[in-house]
């Protein structure tokens, strides 16, 4: 039978491994720091790696969420396969409604839905794209609402105008009998938000090689070429202004 000196020395030890376990685990805080670092060098796997325990800590810290949907978008840009693309993008989807969900009063999380959705739609079915887009524009107008500074907003919309400007009337008539009534976008509104966009922040290559990319469209060759070449000519500052540039890329190629 063991000593009662020994019976105490054992639960001593025991408390102490226990505190030093205690005295080991990290803060909510300290998580998201360290994945924000992983995050502005563009590593989204190592951000998720402390992002998602934070979670588990802080379930409805809004901006936590968006975070975490944010990662998974970068995750749909790293990965070749259709398939895991729209499967980051449901994951980051679910993170985006949750943060959306909790902050009816935040531009930043109305929009993330969004952003989110239109990731997604060059990977989906006409039915799935045709039922996304109001939704697109619902959720860009309220972020604007909420915040009119809000510049990734105004990107936003200017997208969903650019994207449903040159659909033909014979397209339309087709889509709208097969998947329902179709919203209607233009070009002119198209630049307006892009325009804005880019007065709100000029720093962002995007709104350049989009605003680009509507003139392309319009037939506007001039401003096309000015604006995308403007846009490649700036840094890369975030994670998908590498998809942006070969965006800008090709439709520069493509100009007369």
């Amino acid at each position: 039978m063991k000593s009662p000196f020994y019976l105490r020395s054992l639960a001593v030890t025991s408390l102490l491994f226990l505190g030093t376990l205690a005295g080991q685990a990290e803060t909510s805080a300290e998580l998201i720091s360290k994945g924000d670092a992983a995050d502005k060098v563009f590593n989204p796997t190592q951000a998720l790696k402390n992002y998602l325990p934070a979670e588990k800590l802080d379930p409805n810290d809004v901006g936590l969420l968006l975070s975490i949907a944010r990662q998974y978008r970068h995750l749909m840009c790293d990965v070749a396969k259709e398939s895991d693309k729209l499967k980051y993008g449901n994951i980051s989807l679910s993170y985006a409604k949750r943060a959306a969900a909790l902050a009816p009063n935040n531009s930043d999380a109305q929009l993330s839905p969004a952003i989110t959705y239109g990731k997604m739609v060059p990977y989906e079915g006409k039915s799935e794209q045709v039922a996304a887009s109001p939704l697109i524009k619902a959720a860009a107008d309220r972020a604007i609402k909420l915040n009119p500074a809000n510049d990734t907003a105004w990107h936003v919309l200017g997208r969903w105008h650019q994207s449903l400007a040159n659909v033909s009337g014979l397209r339309r008539s087709i889509g709208e009998a097969l998947y329902g009534k179709l919203p209607v976008g233009t070009n002119a509104d198209a630049c307006a938000c892009f325009n804005k966009a880019i007065s709100l922040n000029p720093g962002r290559l995007r709104h350049y090689i989009e605003l680009g990319r509507t003139y392309a469209q319009m037939g506007d060759n001039v401003d096309a070429r000015k604006y995308l070449e403007k846009g490649l000519k700036m840094p890369n500052k975030e994670k998908d202004d590498y998809e942006m540039k070969a965006l800008g890329k090709e439709a520069l190629a493509d100009l007369p």
